[in-house]
C-alpha cells in the first residue's frame, strides 16, 4: 500500500531571505519620535499597612492593566473603540506595528534550535521570526528578457493585488513603498535539498525536492513510527514552523493526489484514505493536476474548469484536446498509473535491480532472484570495500503493489551464501499476488570492510569460533531484541548496575562483589519477616505464598542511594543480606533503612535475587 505525503510551503522563498531578521521597511529608517519611557511604579500600602504584610493586597487588577478608578483611564478607555475602527479600516501595509498597540502576551520562542548540518556534524542556526502581517508587501523579482517579473509575494502583497509573474513595474505602480528584492532560486532549491537530506535520515528513506516549493515523503511502513499519519503530520508542520517556514501538508495513496491536496486544498493538514482520490480531487482546478500551461489554455478554451469535468470524457478526445501529458497527470493523481518518486539519498546507496521478462511468483524463482542480486550487490560492495549491516528487498507486483524485506546483519559481511540463506527465512512473508515483475536490492547500512590478518601459516592452534552467522540465523527466528548480552555499568545500585549490548559486543569487567545469578527486575515485597535489628538477617519470611525459615546469613551489604539522580534518594539506605533456607534456597534480601534514622527508610523487607 502506497502512502505519499506532499510538504507544501507557500512562502518559502520570502521566508528564506527573512530569516533571522525582521525588517519593517527596506531601505528606510523609523523616524517616529520614541515614547516617553515611564518608570516603575512604586505601589502604595493600603491603609498604612505594608505591601509585605499583605502579600495579596494590590491596587492593580489579577488582570494586568491600570486601576479602573482612575479618570484618564476611563477616558481612554471610551475612545478605544473609535480608534480600533479608524486602525482596521487602514490597508493592511499601513496600520501600526502591533508593538505600538499594546503589549504582547505570547509565548516567545526559543533563539537556538539545534539542527544538522549538510555533512552530519550537529550545528546550530538561529530561528528566524515568522512572516507577520505587519511587516510592508514584499515580493521577489526574476530578470526574464528584457523586463522583472515578479516570481513571490508574501501574503500582504497578495492581498493588494499583485501576483506572481506580475511585471515588476506594475507591481511598483500598484503599491508604494513596496519592498522588491532579487529571487534566488538556487538558494531555495539548496535549502529544500537539506530538508530533504534530513527527512531521509530521520523520517523516511524515501523523499524528494516536488517542484521548488516542497517536498515529498513516502510513508509506507513509517508512518507508525512517529504515532500514525496524522500525529506525523502535526509533527512535521510544527517542525517547520520552529523553523520559521509556513507549511501545509497532505498524505494521500497518490503523489499527484497529495501534491494536489496540500496546494489547493485549502486546509493546512490533510490526510486522504485510498480509494478517496477521485472524490476529493473532483472540485479542485485543473492546475492542481500539474497540467503544461498550453494545456490549461487548450481546456479554458472548451470550459473544462475542473477535475471533475475530466470523468466522463473519453481518454483519446481527450488526449487529442490536451495532449497525452494531460491524460497521464490524471491517471497518476487517481492511482491508474505509476509515478515513480526518485528519492535523495545521503550517499551513494549501493542497490542492484532485475526487471523480469515474466511475472513469477513461487518461492522458488524469488530465492533464485535474490541470489542474483545477492551476487551483484557483493560485487558492488567488494569494489567499494564496504560491507553489509542491513538490505531491503523491493518486490515490485503487476497490480502496483509493493513489498519490502529488510535483514539485519551482526557484523559487516559479504557473504553471498549467508546473506541469501538470511532471505529464505523470509521469503514466506513475500505476497506476490499476481505476480512479480522487478525486484531491486538495496544497502542502506553499511560499513568500512577489508582483509583480516589471520595469523602465521605455522599457527596450528584452534581459532575462536566465528559466533556472527549464529546470530544472524538466531535473529532471523526469533527477532534482534532476543539476543543480548549484559553489561556492568557504573552505579552501586543492583538494578542500575547491569545493563544489555549487543550479542557480539564484548563487555567489561564485572565487579568483585557478590551478586545473585537472576536479578528480579523489580524487588519483591516479604511479609511475615522476623529478624534482630540493627544488623542481623532475617530468621523468617514468606514469598509468593510460601514461608521460608533461614538456617545460614551473611551481611549487611549496605549500599545508599545516588543522590544526584533523584532527590528522595538523598538518605536512602539498603541493608542486603545473603540467606539460605533450610530447603537450601539461597535469596538476596534487603531492608529499607539502617534501623537508626526514620529518614533513611521504613524497614520494610524486599528480595532482589536468587542465587544458583
Amino acid at each position: 500500500m502506497t502512502r505519499v505525503a506532499s510538504l507544501y510551503l507557500p512562502q518559502l522563498a520570502i521566508e528564506r531571505l527573512r530569516r533571522g531578521a525582521r525588517l519593517p521597511q527596506a531601505g528606510r529608517q523609523d523616524t517616529r519620535p520614541e515614547p516617553p519611557r515611564r518608570g516603575p511604579r512604586t505601589p502604595m500600602p493600603l491603609d498604612g499597612a505594608a505591601i509585605d504584610d499583605m502579600p495579596g493586597a494590590c491596587s492593580v487588577p489579577r488582570g494586568g492593566g491600570w486601576r479602573p478608578g482612575a479618570r484618564w483611564a476611563r477616558e481612554e478607555a471610551a475612545r478605544a473603540p473609535d480608534k480600533r475602527a479608524a486602525i482596521d479600516a487602514l490597508p493592511q501595509h499601513q496600520r501600526p506595528p502591533m508593538r505600538e498597540l499594546g503589549r504582547r502576551s505570547e509565548a516567545a520562542d526559543p533563539p537556538f534550535r539545534t539542527f544538522r548540518r549538510d555533512d552530519g556534524s550537529p550545528g546550530t542556526i538561529p530561528l528566524s521570526i515568522p512572516f507577520s502581517a505587519s511587516l510592508c508587501p514584499t515580493i521577489l523579482v526574476a530578470r526574464t528578457g528584457q523586463r522583472d517579473v515578479v516570481t513571490a509575494a508574501c501574503p500582504a502583497a497578495l492581498e493588494l493585488g499583485i501576483a506572481p509573474g506580475m511585471a515588476a513595474a506594475h507591481a511598483r505602480a500598484l503599491v508604494t513603498g513596496l519592498d522588491v528584492r532579487e529571487a534566488d532560486p538556487g538558494g531555495d532549491r539548496a535549502w529544500l535539498d537539506r530538508l530533504a537530506l534530513h527527512a531521509a535520515r530521520h523520517w523516511t528513506p524515501t523523499a524528494a525536492v516536488c517542484a521548488s516549493d516542497g517536498l515529498w515523503l513516502e510513508l509506507a511502513g513509517t508512518a507508525h513510527l512517529f504515532g500514525g499519519e496524522e500525529r506525523f503530520a502535526r509533527r512535521l508542520v510544527a517542525f517547520v514552523h520552529r523553523l520559521g517556514f509556513t507549511a501545509r501538508i497532505a498524505i494521500a495513496g497518490t503523489p499527484g493526489a497529495a501534491y494536489a491536496l496540500a496546494r489547493f486544498g485549502g486546509a493546512a493538514k490533510r490526510v486522504l484514505a485510498n480509494g478517496q482520490e477521485s472524490e476529493a480531487l473532483a472540485p479542485l482546478p485543473l492546475a492542481a493536476l500539474r497540467f503544461a500551461p498550453e494545456a490549461l489554455v487548450a481546456a479554458a478554451r472548451f470550459g473544462i474548469e475542473r477535475i471533475a469535468d475530466l470523468y466522463p470524457m473519453p481518454r483519446a478526445p481527450l488526449a487529442r484536446r490536451l495532449g497525452r501529458g494531460a491524460v497521464e497527470r490524471l491517471d497518476q493523481a487517481l492511482g491508474f498509473a505509476r509515478e515513480p518518486i526518485v528519492p535523495v539519498v545521503p550517499f551513494d546507496l549501493p542497490v542492484v535491480r532485475r526487471s523480469l521478462v515474466e511475472p513469477i511468483g513461487t518461492a522458488e524463482a524469488i530465492g533464485q532472484v535474490i541470489a542474483d542480486l545477492l551476487a551483484d550487490l557483493v560485487a558492488d560492495l567488494g569494489g567499494r570495500g564496504l560491507g553489509l549491516r542491513s538490505a531491503v528487498l523491493r518486490c515490485e507486483r503487476v497490480d502496483m503493489g509493493e513489498q519490502l524485506v529488510a535483514i539485519g546483519t551482526a557484523r559487516a559481511t559479504r557473504d553471498a551464501a549467508h546473506l541469501l540463506h538470511l532471505f529464505r527465512l523470509r521469503i514466506e512473508r513475500i505476497e506476490p499476488g499476481l505476480g512479480i515483475e522487478a525486484m531491486s536490492l538495496a544497502a542502506p547500512q553499511v560499513e568500512p570492510l577489508a582483509a583480516t590478518a589471520i595469523g602465521p601459516g605455522f599457527d596450528t592452534g584452534p581459532r575462536a569460533p566465528d559466533l556472527a552467522p549464529l546470530v544472524d540465523q538466531l535473529a532471523g527466528r526469533a527477532g534482534e531484541a532476543a539476543l543480548f548480552r549484559l553489561e556492568a555499568r557504573e552505579s552501586d545500585v543492583p538494578e542500575r548496575a547491569v545493563g544489555r549490548i549487543g550479542p557480539l559486543a564484548k563487555p567489561a569487567g564485572w565487579p568483585i562483589w557478590a551478586r545473585p545469578v537472576r536479578l528480579l527486575a523489580r524487588p519483591e515485597a516479604l511479609s511475615g519477616v522476623v529478624a534482630l535489628l540493627p544488623d542481623h538477617p532475617p530468621r523468617r519470611f514468606a514469598w509468593r505464598g510460601r514461608s521460608y525459615r533461614v538456617v545460614a546469613g551473611d551481611g549487611p551489604e549496605r549500599i545508599h542511594g545516588e543522590w544526584w539522580r533523584r532527590a528522595g534518594e538523598m538518605w536512602a539506605v539498603r541493608d542486603y543480606f545473603r540467606v539460605e533456607t533450610e530447603s537450601g534456597e539461597r535469596f538476596w534480601l534487603f531492608r529499607r533503612g539502617d534501623a537508626v534514622d526514620a529518614a533513611s527508610g521504613d524497614l520494610s523487607w524486599y528480595i532482589h535475587g536468587a542465587f544458583g
